[in-house]
């Protein structure tokens, strides 16, 4: 089954994110103006051999916007990743992203003030290991995406943990 990565923004943000095939999203990196430059260093940072986030993918799909330079895509493809840029006007071709998208932003941005990139790269961090370990997701049958694997001791109670001063709650047992 071919491996594919999904490039997408944030919107009325400075955040470039990344979401592979079994939707684990990693965050690419937080910028004022992603012009030409940052981008080529976002490809060879993805590119990098033994440990770039590309290594396992064989496809990268991005939309239309003008930061994915030609010189970007040829970074990627100089790592054995074929760059396919979607129609224009298409958001159902990267439902995923576009999932990730409106989830950060409804859950997380829209009920913070951010003072800057400190405090973004923080909130989104938080973000994505809650919605990794800690949220469940309603298409995957209410499941966890990456279960943290632990014995738990069903005569515990169930405790409400937080993370960004209660924005985000979710149930935990203790293990054994």
């Amino acid at each position: 089954m071919p491996t594919f990565l999904v490039m997408t923004g944030l919107p009325a943000s400075s955040t470039s994110s990344y979401l592979t095939a079994p939707r684990k999203v990693d965050i690419a990196g937080i910028t004022v103006h992603p012009n030409e430059q940052w981008m080529q260093q976002m490809a060879r940072n993805m590119t990098m051999e033994g440990c770039g986030t590309l290594r396992d993918c064989r496809y990268l799909l991005h939309d239309r916007d003008t930061k994915y330079t030609i010189s970007f895509r040829a970074i990627i493809e100089s790592g054995r990743v074929k760059t396919l840029p979607l129609p224009a006007r298409s958001p159902n071709l990267n439902a995923y992203a576009e999932r990730w998208v409106r989830s950060v932003k409804e859950e997380c941005l829209s009920k913070i003030i951010v003072f800057g990139e400190r405090s973004l790269r923080r909130a989104l961090s938080e973000y994505v290991a809650h919605y990794h370990a800690e949220r469940n997701h309603q298409g995957k049958s209410n499941v966890l995406l990456f279960r943290r694997v632990t014995q738990t001791r069903h005569e515990e109670p169930v405790q409400c943990r937080e993370r960004l001063g209660g924005l985000l709650n979710y149930y935990h047992q203790e293990a054994a």
